[in-house]
């Protein structure tokens, strides 16, 4: 049995960022997710550049990156998931995990790229502590005890 899926009503049901912008890097989709991780309202977000979530030390990269994927319709980072630093609206840093896909032209060129994204902040925290707390325990194993 087929059952017709009403894609509008997933990307907003979703309780994963989805947001896509165009070739230029202008946001054209933003779900009720993306609201509630970076703080815009869809209304705010619409037609804005990417860089109202992208820190200020990484924007070059990302656009010398997204407008390099514009031209030559490939990305390396097809099926991976990128962890990167990413800003609220409030200017709280977050940690983020994402996956893209680029969206094709009828005449098969990028006409934008999709992005899926989770805020991974307090695992990436949990992450920081745990390393940390694991660097303390080494130190202490690795000074000798003082004799009694």
């Amino acid at each position: 049995m087929q059952t017709a899926i009403d894609l509008k009503q997933l990307v907003e049901a979703v309780g994963d960022a989805v947001m896509v912008a165009d070739a230029s890097g202008a946001i054209v989709m933003w779900n009720p997710a993306s609201e509630r991780m970076f703080g815009y309202t869809e209304a705010e977000a619409m037609g804005k550049s990417l860089d109202i979530i992208i820190p200020q030390r990484q924007q070059q990269r990302h656009w010398d990156g997204y407008h390099k994927t514009m031209e030559t319709g490939k990305t390396r980072y097809g099926n991976d998931v990128l962890r990167v630093p990413a800003v609220h609206k409030d200017g709280h840093t977050l940690s983020i995990a994402f996956t893209v896909a680029l969206l094709m032209t009828p005449d098969n060129k990028v006409g934008g790229i999709a992005a899926i994204v989770r805020d991974e902040s307090d695992r990436f925290a949990a992450e920081r502590e745990m390393r940390k707390r694991l660097m303390e325990l080494e130190a202490q194993l690795a000074t000798p005890a003082a004799p009694a």
